[in-house]
């Protein structure tokens, strides 16, 4: 999508410019709401989103059509595709959101030193974060309401396949805001395909605090390379199972099917699947259920040994997101094989285990260094939602400042508050 560079246009910095004051704007009057004012406008926006679904699944059928003509991948479109109860997911999402504590109330700790000085550290808001996001229209009401319930304003640049959903959902979510009198300049969004936009966003040092990119890999590599503000990274959820061979094999036949098919084109879909050496022949049902129900296998010599009608995996195939009914599957010689593995070839987001042996679980939760480590479940539970978050940015890859499903109380920073009774340093 945005992957190509582009020139400097002033016309296009000027206008980005412009939306970043604007929601700084806002953002100063949200920081100052209570977190209940912020959670009664939250409500409000998502009873807009319900209110105006009509209007939202027209223009989210125009992008759908558009990206038919365009013979987008099926898991893609899947991925743009909105439903009345995906809308409706949407709505109970920033409603869950509207319901936690407050982010900017939590207690972060104080101390009192031997001079008396208090010393309080308290949660503040980022300020204005620059969301750059491709075929996920969920991410407008997403990233909009994680980032006003933090306090922070937020610029978003939808891709041009989600452009028209992103639209009618990001005025949706504003009339919702404006019905409770909170700053609806706080959340803005830039309605244009230009990809000038993108370097616009990424110059605007002093402007925008914080860049997001919600993408692929061309996109992200290139806010990384290019961007002149601090960027929180969400990279390939290139996501592995180990099946252990202390592993229940009907269990473990149920969570991969759901992992990899379930929906194939999100971050926590499974892209590749670790047997070991001990158990191959045994596992040979798995691999023919999940042939069955649509996945396309691509393995290396041991298991096409036992399952020809995979085809053959070469080096491009081991460490890719498919996003797609594709499955990588290989051998590897037990615990220590699959962690050799992981070591070379894991992009951070999540890995599992399939296993009942307790002390092999708990060798992999240490050793295993992604964002999110899994026993015995779907790959698919990574996801801001379904920990409790209503909804997520992203899954930040990295190790600074978040990591894992990034939600409202990620979306803060902090500052130290000193109270004193006239001390003077000596």
């Amino acid at each position: 999508m945005d992957a190509a560079p582009d020139t400097v246009n002033a016309d296009t910095d000027q206008t980005v410019a412009r939306m970043a004051r604007s929601a700084r704007e806002g953002q100063r009057i949200l920081s100052q709401m209570s977190g209940e004012a912020r959670a009664r406008a939250l409500k409000s926006a998502a009873a807009a989103v319900r209110e105006q679904k009509a209007q939202i699944l027209a223009a989210n059928a125009r992008d759908v059509e558009a990206a038919g003509a365009r013979a987008l991948a099926d898991a893609l479109v899947d991925r743009l595709a909105l439903s009345p109860a995906r809308i409706d997911g949407l709505a109970d999402a920033i409603e869950t959101i509207a319901g936690q504590p407050d982010p900017l109330s939590q207690k972060l700790g104080t101390h009192i030193r031997p001079n008396g000085l208090e010393i309080e550290k308290r949660p503040v808001p980022l300020g204005v974060i620059g969301i750059i996001y491709e075929s996920r229209p969920n991410v407008t009401t997403d990233a909009a309401a994680l980032a006003f319930f933090a306090g922070n304003g937020v610029v978003l640049r939808a891709g041009s396949d989600s452009l028209e959903s992103a639209v009618a959902l990001h005025a949706a979510f504003r009339a919702g805001l404006t019905h409770e009198g909170a700053p609806a300049q706080a959340v803005q969004l830039i309605k244009t395909t230009d990809r000038a936009v993108v370097g616009a966003l990424l110059r605007a040092q002093g402007l925008i605090d914080l860049i997001i990119p919600r993408g692929g890999r061309s996109l992200v590599a290139r806010v990384q390379n290019e961007a002149r503000v601090p960027v929180l990274a969400h990279l390939e959820g290139v996501c592995h199972l180990y099946l252990d061979r202390d592993a229940e094999l009907e269990m473990a036949k149920d969570v991969i099917i759901n992992a990899k098919l379930r929906r194939p084109g999100i971050c926590g879909a499974l892209e590749c699947l670790l047997i070991d050496r001990k158990i191959l022949k045994i596992a040979t049902p798995i691999l023919e259920a999940l042939a069955e129900k649509g996945a396309q296998l691509i393995a290396d010599e041991a298991v096409r040994g036992i399952f020809p009608s995979a085809a053959r995996a070469n080096e491009d195939d081991w460490g890719r997101e498919y996003l797609s009914p594709k499955l990588a599957v290989r051998v590897v010689d037990g615990i220590d094989g699959a962690l050799d593995y992981l070591r070379s070839y894991s992009s951070g987001h999540t890995e599992g285990i399939l296993t009942e042996n307790a002390a092999t679980a708990d060798r992999f939760l240490a050793e295993v260094d992604s964002a999110i480590v899994m026993v015995n479940t779907s790959t698919q539970f990574a996801d801001g939602g379904e920990f409790g978050m209503g909804a997520e940015i992203g899954i930040a890859t990295g190790r600074m400042h978040a990591r894992g499903p990034v939600g409202a109380r990620e979306l803060t920073s902090y500052k130290y508050v000193v109270k004193g009774q006239g001390q003077i340093r000596p």
